[in-house]
């Protein structure tokens, strides 16, 4: 009798997969379920970039295999928006790998640094790809807390107090999903010299830094000494509106890019030569394009979100970034879950419970902004009339 793998034991079918089928039950049960729950993008990438697109996809010669380091129009055009935005400096020929989404890279990297047995640093509540791709892959995982209180930043009196014999690798993501957490430089600083004094490995998770964020674009490689003990990632999905071309990078040490490299070129090719060019034209997006369409375009939404909020008893912080809004349950309703069952099943939208982010979201509910004005006043319609 054929048996799966015991590793499938130790994780479950990924939260959306799984509630997603649901919701395609209902609709096509004729419940027009109003999906504030995905965090993809519903907005076009620039034109320029869907035109490179066009043109080099019709080239006799655009269809064969590519480098898996990726071809050097991107890896400049991702140097280039480094030094440009964050002012960064990387050297595109070796300080730079281009990836097939920030997913991919979470198992990459964890498959260059960590052995079975290693332990891994994980944010809660955090993205649960960096908790179920570690157990896949053997890992033990040390969660350490985010709280509401600290501005969902790690409390470094918490984690200087636990036993971090065996501690390989750290993840941290800012701003943070799912909490909207901020980024900041002193932030970055205390994680390269805790990486620094401990000997771990810091994986900043970067994908957010231009959504609703009219400040300064921060980066954990801006601190000095972070190349020689951090990765950051940085996906085009996000900041871009490209969520379904698989477009990210990583930034580090070439030595750092080496080791993953030998891992990645055993498991996959490279990307398509037309979906890495139309990417590095998308990398010299204006500054325009992005206020339109990072800012403006999520900040009309936001509002309504915060409505939303309102009419189900949360409370959130105003000042969060990123393209979702994070907010605290009421203390009469008893369960998480109780509440966004209720609002999907009775009010037709779906709204995510914090519980699949962590035990630190358990009293918490995440709304997306990435959907049509018109479908969040109408979502906000539907919740109105169920709690009232």
């Amino acid at each position: 009798m054929i048996t799966p793998a015991d590793r499938l034991n130790l994780v479950q079918e990924y939260y959306f997969s799984r509630k997603l089928k649901e919701v395609a039950r209902l609709n096509a049960e004729g419940k027009d379920i109003i999906s504030l729950a995905i965090g993809s993008p519903d907005m076009p990438p620039s034109s320029g970039t869907i035109d490179v697109l066009c043109r080099e996809a019709r080239r006799d010669d655009a269809h064969g295999y590519q480098p898996t380091v990726g071809i050097p129009q991107l890896r400049e055009a991702m140097a280039g928006f480094y030094r440009r935005w964050y002012g960064v400096e990387l050297d595109p020929a070796s300080e730079i790998q281009p990836l097939i989404g920030s997913k991919e890279g979470i198992l990459h990297v964890t498959l260059a640094f960590c052995n079975p047995g290693d332990k891994v640093l994980v944010p809660n509540p955090g993205y649960p790809t960096y908790t179920s791709l570690s157990k896949l892959l053997g890992q033990e995982i040390v969660n350490y807390d985010l709280l509401e209180e600290d501005g969902w930043q790690p409390d470094f009196r918490q984690l200087e107090s636990m036993d971090l014999t065996g501690v390989k690798m750290m993840w941290t993501n800012y701003p943070n999903m799912p909490t909207g957490g901020r980024a900041t430089r002193e932030l970055y600083e205390r994680l390269v010299l805790f990486a620094r004094k401990h000997n771990i490995l810091v994986v900043n998770d970067n994908p957010y830094s231009f959504i609703l964020n009219r400040d300064e674009h921060l980066s954990i490689l801006q601190v000095e000494g972070a190349k020689e003990c951090c990765i950051e990632f940085n996906s085009m999905s996000k900041s871009h509106n490209m969520p379904g071309w698989r477009v990210a990078m990583l930034a580090t040490n070439a030595e750092f890019v080496k080791w993953i490299l030998k891992v990645k070129s055993n498991i996959d090719s490279g990307t398509f030569r037309p979906v890495q060019l139309a990417a590095a034209e998308a990398y010299r997006n204006t500054e325009e394009w992005h206020r339109r369409f990072n800012i403006d375009t999520y900040a009309e939404r936001r509002v309504v979100a915060e409505d939303i909020m309102r009419v189900l008893g949360c409370r959130f912080d105003p000042s969060q970034q990123g393209m979702f809004l994070w907010g605290r349950i009421p203390d009469s309703v008893v369960d998480v879950e109780e509440l966004t069952e209720r609002v999907l099943h009775e009010a037709r939208v779906f709204i995510t419970p914090g519980f699949i982010f962590g035990s630190n979201g358990r009293r918490y509910i995440r709304i997306s902004l990435c959907a049509k004005p018109e479908k969040m006043i109408e979502a906000l319609k539907r919740i109105k009339a169920v709690m009232k």
